[in-house]
């Protein structure tokens, strides 16, 4: 398509143009939403402290229970007694639970119609789906 444009007219303008709306096109689409979420990342690694809940970057939910500044480490309580040193970087994500159903008129959870899982009718604990799990049908 390029070189149709190229032959077509003995100035160079059309096809530097076509390049230019081409890399800008790239910037807007690609470049400026990863810078977003590196800075994002970067923000949430350096504002958690002790006692947050956390899920590592390998998927490992656990407790800080202390931060070393000098190191650039955290310790993660992973279960009673097991406790983690890993790098501040390998922080991925707090671990928010969500105690609210999605409204979708509104746009936003309510926490007043949340349904309770381990009240189901049967007995029987009913466990939210996680990424990647297998589901039967």
């Amino acid at each position: 398509m390029l070189a149709l444009i190229a032959q077509q007219s003995s100035s160079p303008v059309p096809t530097l143009l076509m390049f230019a709306l081409l890399g800008g096109g790239f910037y807007v689409l690609l470049i400026r939403p990863q810078q977003r979420r590196a800075k994002a990342q970067q923000a949430l690694i350096n504002s958690v402290g002790v006692g947050d809940d956390i899920i590592t970057t390998s998927g490992i939910y656990g407790t800080i229970t202390a931060i070393d500044e000098d190191e650039g480490t955290v310790t993660v309580q992973i279960a009673p007694g097991i406790e983690i040193h890993m790098l501040r970087a390998g922080v991925g994500r707090l671990a928010v639970e969500d105690d609210g159903s999605y409204d979708e008129e509104d746009g936003d959870y309510d926490e007043d119609e949340a349904d309770d899982p381990s009240s189901a009718s049967d007995g029987s604990t009913e466990h939210p789906d996680q990424p990647g799990q297998i589901k039967e049908l």
